[in-house]
């Protein structure tokens, strides 16, 4: 049986993932901040419970602790994640971005992408076939941001596709040192969330359908690449 953890699973492409993967005979942790919300969650999938806040040290330490005790992990998933946005859900654009936009959008983007990785480690290597999948955004690829007349090139926000192309240099890194594992980003597109105030073209069932994918990715499936529905997409 293959042991999965979505942190930031209460709801949206998290809470999708979940069930997809539980009907592929995963046995899935809902990493959830809010306890309440995550074991509603939990209750409605048959999954199982883990408080987890990917800011804090504390929080993850005892997750490791909880997800160890029930027997270890085979697959990371991390798809909890923050875009700033302003008054009236407008994305924080180049003359209005602050070093604080920044840092609060890198504090859970980023540095708490690497602080769950880091804790996770010591029970990922002790899997047969362990997987990480981190979610990340076409936004994040330097080459669409780039390419005038793309819906990628008129986004104006700054700090959520630099968080993004951080998390895309943090995956091919960790997949160099860890060759054994199969460590992927992936980019689920466009869905109507939370995280963008639910102005999204997609549905969650579309837009984890890449998730769930490369999370069931074997041995010898790809490692190190970043990938959409449709295949591999530019750095």
């Amino acid at each position: 049986m293959t042991t999965t953890l979505i942190t930031g699973a209460n709801k949206g492409l998290g809470f999708e993932t979940a069930r997809q993967l539980i009907a592929a005979g995963h046995t899935v942790y809902i990493g959830s901040r809010d306890v309440e919300r995550g074991r509603r969650a939990a209750e409605r999938l048959g999954a199982r419970l883990v408080r987890l806040d990917i800011t804090d040290d504390a929080s993850v330490e005892a997750a490791v602790k909880a997800v160890e005790a029930d027997g270890g992990l085979d697959v990371l998933i991390n798809n909890a994640g923050v875009e700033e946005r302003g008054a009236n859900n407008v994305v924080i654009g180049p003359a209005d971005v602050t070093a604080d936009v920044m840092r609060e959008t890198f504090e859970t983007n980023v540095f708490g992408t690497v602080r769950v990785i880091h804790a996770f480690l010591p029970l990922l290597r002790r899997s047969a076939a362990p997987v990480v999948v981190n979610v990340s955004s076409s936004l994040g690829s330097l080459t669409r941001v780039a390419t005038p007349g793309t819906p990628t090139y008129a986004y104006p926000g700054v700090a959520y596709p630099a968080s993004k192309t951080v998390v895309n240099v943090i995956t091919v890194q960790y997949a160099k040192a860890f060759p054994n594992m199969r460590i992927n980003a992936v980019e689920p597109g466009f869905t109507k969330t939370d995280l963008n105030g639910n102005t999204g073209i997609q549905t969650v069932e579309q837009g984890a359908e890449i998730i769930v994918r490369m999370a069931q990715v074997g041995p010898d499936g790809p490692t190190g690449g970043f990938f959409d529905a449709e295949g591999t997409l530019p750095w």
